[in-house]
């Protein structure tokens, strides 16, 4: 008998269990990576459609008008765009909305409240995920060109540092007396998980553009 048949070895149920299991993460985690990314991309073409259209309404109001909004930069409510940044060079361009919450910086760029709006003297500061809007900083260099355009005006920025900080430093988005823009995003670009550090971009406004 016991050479009538080789005996193969049974896989335990627990064994399949954890498979399909692990199996059934990973797609989910797919799906949920799928969803935002989607989710992501029609929220910035709205919002970017949106922007486009209140621009273009602004081009009909009077000249006085016009001046007056252009000299000092409204501030949003708390659940508005107040703008479009972007990198020219590096082919990155977001809508930034007020404020960097969870869900704000899920679909777009934030700005920290606290601090200037652009156009207006001091440090205008916004932060945005490495892993959507912000990855190709890594290739960003000292004198790169970053555009910030708005409904008060469109105000162009030129690179002076980078830096590579600890989350718990502040002083970063410290206000200042020039107009600034600092951008915040996390570091190193490619970690996987919570990246344990900061890399900051400061530049400086060298004027408005039409």
């Amino acid at each position: 008998m016991s050479g009538s048949y080789s005996r193969r070895p049974r896989r335990g149920w627990g064994a399949r269990l954890l498979r399909y299991l692990f199996i059934l993460v990973a797609l989910t985690c797919l799906g949920d990576y799928f969803y935002l990314a989607i989710d992501r991309e029609v929220y910035q073409e709205r919002e970017n459609r949106s922007f486009d259209g209140r621009l273009s309404e602004a081009t009909t109001t009077p000249a006085g008008d016009s001046a007056r909004a252009t000299a000092v930069p409204r501030t949003v409510p708390n659940t508005a765009a107040i703008g479009r940044i972007s990198v020219p060079r590096l082919g990155i361009r977001a809508m930034v909305d007020d404020g960097v919450d969870d869900d704000t910086l899920s679909h777009a760029v934030g700005h920290l409240r606290a601090t200037a709006y652009p156009g207006q003297a001091g440090n205008v500061a916004v932060a945005g995920h490495r892993d959507t809007f912000f990855r190709e900083l890594r290739h960003l260099e000292k004198n790169d060109e970053i555009d910030f355009e708005t409904r008060s005006g469109n105000f162009r920025y030129r690179v002076e540092s980078m830096m590579i900080v600890d989350p718990a430093n502040i002083s970063v988005i410290a206000p200042t007396s020039e107009k600034m823009l600092t951008i915040v995003t996390c570091y190193p670009f490619n970690y996987i998980g919570n990246a344990p550090r900061r890399f900051v971009v400061h530049a400086r406004q060298t004027g408005e553009y039409q």
